[in-house]
């Protein structure tokens, strides 16, 4: 059974509500619209627009926009993906109309007017300056360009200078037209209200908005070859990336990619890369591992960074880990508690509204449907030690994983 209501307006919009005993409402207006569907050479568009909704609509100015939702104590924020652009906002419950108003006025009606062009590309290209000043979080950016070399999915999603130097109004204006299909469009409440008030809000504000029904076209990314790369940067330890292509959010062995992830190098501090290179060894104060599913593809990497001259063991120790999952299925035991620990931190998880509000929207966005808690249990739990070890020796086949080195210069 569904834990959330669903209704569609005329042009396309869905409205996803998710009832919450609580003064709190969060929300989020969620488009299936990111970095991977701007056109060439125009890198850091979709986050550009993202950031000038805030500046000027037809009805108010930056400041009024601002103010709208904090003078009431509310939060409002927003964010670009490699595939989505959300707007979201966290709100007392009596001010859902005032934030509905707000989304659809900063979402449908921005001006984009020249001189608050002018000033938030500065902003954004001194952000971008600030972010490679971060070899954690550029070494990322680095990486997912060599797994996907060519392809937009692997450009960095703030863009480069000169990019984001380049951008027009009408570049913004013809990426809206043709990205912002209201029919890949959600707007997702979780709070405390009657159904039909949520309705009756979501069609005052957003009913009338004229459909736009533009078809893009997504190119799968080709596989990766591997091999090792190595930058020097003005850095005082190395930061090393090593990963592969993994699977699509739609994926069968998705679940299995998930919970070998979490029992590898996932949240908490007991998984097994951060007791062996951390707890054993002591030769990194971060160790972790990521797996980001995408519609047509998916990203798994491990990160760590040390001293330069134990980066080498290191990263023996992380093949080591990886060679253990390819050649040993796990014991019953083994998968019986990687399988409840993954469990319990999803129930927690749940815990932070937004995120598991947005998360819902994604879904359906993606799938036309969100599993229940009980259904994305019954998949942990129906994964087997032989199903994880198929995974195993499909996406952690060194001979086919990328490492990327940030190395200090001398």
């Amino acid at each position: 059974m569904m834990d959330y209501q669903l209704y569609t307006l005329a042009n396309g919009i869905r409205i996803m509500y998710k009832y919450a005993p609580s003064a709190i409402t969060h929300c989020c207006l969620l488009v299936n619209a990111g970095s991977r569907d701007e056109p060439e050479h125009q890198e850091g568009l979709a986050h550009f627009i993202e950031h000038l909704l805030f500046k000027e609509t037809e009805r108010r100015n930056t400041t009024q926009i601002l103010n709208r939702l904090e003078l009431v104590g509310a939060d409002l924020n927003a964010y670009t993906t490699k595939e989505y652009t959300c707007i979201h906002a966290s709100l007392l419950n009596p001010y859902l109309e005032r934030t509905i108003d707000l989304f659809e006025d900063i979402f449908f009606h921005s001006t984009f007017p020249e001189e608050e062009l002018e000033k938030e590309r500065g902003v954004i290209q001194d952000e971008i300056a600030s972010y490679l000043d971060q070899p954690e979080e550029a070494i990322q950016d680095d990486f997912e360009d060599l797994l996907f070399k060519g392809h937009p999915i692997g450009k960095n999603i703030l863009g480069t200078t000169e990019t984001v130097g380049a951008l027009s109004r009408t570049d913004m204006k013809q990426f809206i037209a043709a990205n912002y299909n209201t029919a890949e469009m959600v707007f997702a409440v979780f709070g405390n209200y009657q159904f039909k008030k949520v309705i009756k809000l979501a069609d005052k504000y957003f009913g009338n908005l004229a459909p736009n029904y533009a078809k893009k076209s997504r190119e799968i990314p080709s596989a990766n070859n591997g091999g090792r790369h190595i930058v020097h940067k003005p850095i005082s330890q190395t930061h090393c990336l090593i990963g592969n292509q993994a699977y699509s959010s739609s994926h069968p062995s998705k679940t299995g990619l998930l919970l070998l992830n979490n029992l590898l190098g996932g949240i908490g501090m007991s998984n097994r890369l951060n007791l062996e290179i951390r707890e054993k060894h002591g030769i990194a104060y971060t160790i972790e591992s990521n797996y980001t599913p995408l519609t047509d593809t998916g990203i798994f990497s491990i990160y760590f960074g040390t001293d330069t001259e134990k980066t080498e063991k290191a990263a023996r120790l992380v093949h080591k880990e990886l060679k253990k999952l390819r050649d040993q299925q796990l014991g019953t035991l083994q998968l019986h508690q990687a399988k409840q620990k993954f469990i319990g931190q999803i129930a927690l998880a749940e815990e932070n509204r937004m995120s598991l509000i947005i998360s819902m929207a994604k879904s359906l966005l993606d799938f036309n449907c969100v599993d229940t808690l009980p259904q994305l249990f019954e998949k942990i739990n129906n994964v087997t030690a032989e199903q994880l070890q198929e995974i195993s020796n499909e996406i952690f086949d060194e001979s086919k994983m990328i490492t990327l080195l940030f190395e200090p210069k001398e």
